[in-house]
């Protein structure tokens, strides 16, 4: 590479002043386009020719390298705007009524209760509260839950009510419900998706009659997660 410099600039000194005319850019063109000078040079000085034409690839490489990296940190910065959005979007959480070493039954009461999951599984995105037991919804989406009860009535014959609603701002959704007094326990399970919006609150009410048990084998649980966001 040394050599190569030292020949352009060996090249420059030895070149005749009658060997080239300067008029100003766009000037001394053929009907070609092409530069007299330039040819002019690759006739009487190989070397010097050489030099330009070499100059030249260099310098189309550069700006084709430097376009290739700009085009890049481009698709670089969105693919991390894209990223952190889905970061930001998570939302995932599953709970249990109780971590409780006996079996603790809830209710049955005179009037209607929210259900408060003591008993964390997973809460992604903060979602969840479980001083309340009310799930706000972070963003847009579709969602899907699910809701599994159990309870046992503690001797056959006793009457069995395992029972809950899914409530979303207090409406009801849908709810698994057994009742009988044929079984002394049993359980029922309910999967729906929803399509909600922001600040929607999620809610398991416990109806009146009905009650739940649960110990730290977590028989009764809650679960929800975003499938998809919409806004």
């Amino acid at each position: 590479m040394q050599a190569i410099v030292l020949l352009c600039l060996f090249g420059a000194v030895f070149v005749h002043a009658n060997d080239y005319s300067w008029n100003g850019p766009g000037t001394n063109k053929d009907n070609r386009g092409v530069d007299i000078n330039e040819e002019n040079v690759c006739v009487t000085d190989q070397a010097s020719c050489g030099c330009c034409l070499m100059q030249q690839q260099i310098h189309r490489m550069k700006t084709f390298f430097n376009m290739s990296l700009n085009e890049l940190e481009k698709q670089l910065i969105n693919t991390k705007t894209v990223l952190n959005n889905i970061r930001a979007s998570r939302s995932a959480f599953s709970v249990a009524l109780t971590s409780e070493s006996n079996l603790k039954c809830f209710g049955p009461f005179r009037d209607d209760n929210l259900i408060v999951y003591k008993h964390v599984f997973i809460n992604l995105g903060d979602g969840y509260s479980a001083e309340t037991g009310i799930f706000t919804v972070p963003r847009s989406g579709v969602y899907s839950f699910a809701l599994t009860v159990y309870s046992d009535a503690g001797a056959p014959g006793n009457s069995l009510a395992a029972c809950a609603t899914l409530q979303v701002n207090g409406n009801v959704v849908a709810g698994p419900r057994e009742k009988n007094m044929q079984d002394q326990e049993d359980s029922a399970t309910i999967v729906v998706a929803l399509h909600l919006t922001a600040e929607d609150k999620v809610a398991v009410n416990l109806p009146i009659g009905c009650f739940l048990c649960d110990d730290k084998s977590h028989y009764n649980t809650f679960t929800g997660f975003l499938l998809y966001a919409t806004d």
